[in-house]
């Protein structure tokens, strides 16, 4: 994990932000272990309790259960869960300044498009 943390959130929410990227990237799958506490906590220099608590705020969403005496795991449906929650945070958070930022510059889908790498509507 990044060892780089942002004064302008918490970092158990950092850290809760990346176990999420994680899974939703693929590197974290339905039924694998978190990693323990005590080694996010020791590569990460930060106090475990930090990781404790971004840990348990997985669990209350329902993301990852413990099995006592085992660890933390990712749960099935974990994935398409944070994909759902994901997509509409980013549409109902960032989509909007998003599309301000577009219309303020005037930019086409065909612009976007272009940029992405992907072919416009038309193109064979």
């Amino acid at each position: 994990m990044d060892h780089e943390w942002n004064d302008n959130q918490p970092i158990y929410r950092q850290l809760r932000d990346r176990v999420v990227a994680m899974i939703l990237d693929g590197v974290l799958k339905e039924g694998d272990p978190l990693p323990s506490v005590r080694n996010v906590a020791a590569e990460s220099r930060i106090n475990p309790l930090t990781v404790l608590k971004a840990y348990e705020q997985l669990v209350d969403e329902g993301l990852v259960e413990k099995r006592r005496g085992l660890g933390l795991f990712i749960n099935t449906g974990a994935p398409d869960q944070l994909l759902r929650a994901e997509r509409e945070r980013f549409l109902t958070e960032q989509w909007p300044a998003v599309v301000a930022t577009i219309q303020r510059l005037g930019l086409k889908p065909q612009d976007l498009l272009a940029k992405a790498g992907a072919k416009t509507v038309g193109e064979g």
